[in-house]
């Protein structure tokens, strides 16, 4: 199939255009490359070094013979995104294209105009082209289960059924999200739901828990195909955090009590999921969820998983509560239908001890690049505007 990814150079991004390219697809990548601009501009990096997107996309093409083409652009840029889709006719197009951090759209007005439009903006560029230029593609857009918050319900995939004096219908899962990051993604949902009801689009939105991993079956060919490891207080995740923080001795921190309880999938099930929703398309005008997630932890759990493995390998890993720069529920009901990708064929691989420890093992080879000053959080929810480094 042509499949156009958009947002082709960023930490899922990157290994799923290599992974669908190894399937024999043929990707085209669009990344305005923004995302390398945010870490120069809040002096963070991956963990694990980058090399530039000509680069990687040579490099993989020297490995497998295949070829990836990419192109620069942005997504607000309705003129060019319209070039695109004309010229590559895509028959599906896989949307990573956002700025996707919480705490970056917390840090200021500022931070939190920036993500609403370029999230925003850009998805309704993207329904735009499909609807004048690629009316038949489908759409496999990356949603967050982050658009749910935490509802004393289960949460179900993307509606639920309501009673209510005495009539019954199926109606969108009530949203509850918890940053203007989080309510980008609502926006999205809500515009691409509207399409497919007056266009006729067919679009699949993924609800994602939070991805762990840096390692797929493709990057494991050569160094220069890795994939980004954030561990910083911006765009890190809390289980990259507490992996570069046993590594270098360091307490592991957790924000509040730690009874916060989210969904985790491997990186290489998201790869997964993704292809299992372009292979199994939804009918024209449908729009449908699924959760994509394949188990859930609270934070300590993480916390005390990581501390669990990195003692046995030497490391002290103590644990830290720092009080939480987040508005959220330390201590929640949380409990996700996610049996939709599973239907479909995902076999999920599972955060365990050989997991940990190969998250472990990559901190430790790169150790060298920890900046700890960027592990501690400096965004608070509650200010209007954040200091996010100090001079």
């Amino acid at each position: 199939m042509r499949i156009l990814l958009l947002g082709g150079d960023g930490y899922l991004g990157w290994p799923q255009a290599l992974h669908l390219s190894a399937r024999g697809h043929d990707v085209h990548i669009v990344d305005s490359l923004v995302r390398r601009r945010f870490d120069l501009e809040h002096s963070i990096d991956s963990l694990v070094p980058i090399l530039p997107l000509r680069h990687r996309v040579a490099c993989w093409k020297h490995l497998t013979g295949r070829s990836l083409s990419f192109e620069v652009a942005d997504l607000t840029d309705h003129a060019a995104l319209s070039r695109t889709f004309a010229d590559f006719r895509p028959e599906a197009i896989v949307h990573y294209a956002e700025q996707r951090s919480a705490p970056f759209s917390m840090i200021d007005r500022e931070h939190a105009v920036f993500t609403q439009v370029n999230n925003v903006v850009g998805t309704l560029n993207v329904l735009y082209c499909i609807a004048e230029h690629a009316p038949d593609a489908h759409l496999v857009k990356l949603g967050t289960m982050g658009e749910y918050g935490t509802p004393n319900i289960d949460i179900e995939e993307g509606f639920l059924e309501i009673t209510h004096k005495g009539r019954t219908d199926v109606l969108p899962f009530p949203k509850q999200p918890g940053s203007f990051y989080h309510l980008s993604k609502v926006h999205d949902s809500h515009n691409i739901m509207f399409c497919c009801r007056i266009w006729g689009i067919r679009a699949t939105d993924l609800n994602q828990g939070i991805v762990w991993g840096a390692i797929t079956d493709q990057s494991t060919l050569d160094p220069d195909l890795a994939t980004r490891y954030d561990y910083d207080h911006v765009y890190g995740t809390a289980l990259n955090r507490f992996c570069a923080q046993s590594v270098l001795g360091l307490p592991i921190t957790v924000y509040g009590r730690g009874g916060q309880t989210r969904g985790y999938i491997d990186i290489r099930d998201t790869m997964c999921c993704i292809e299992l929703a372009i292979l199994n398309p939804p009918g024209r005008g449908e729009y449908r969820v699924f959760n994509q997630l394949t188990e859930q932890f609270t934070l300590l759990d993480v916390a005390c998983k990581v501390a669990e493995v990195a003692r046995a390998m030497g490391y002290p890993a103590t644990l830290e509560h720092l009080p939480n720069p987040r508005v959220e529920a330390e201590q929640h009901y949380y409990r996700t239908v996610h049996t939709g990708l599973e239907r479909l064929g995902l076999q999920p691989h599972l955060l365990d001890e050989r997991s940990i420890r190969t998250l472990l093992e990559l901190a430790a080879r790169h150790s060298g690049r920890v900046d700890p000053s960027v592990l501690s959080p400096r965004i608070d929810w509650r200010r209007l505007r954040n200091r996010v480094r100090e001079d």
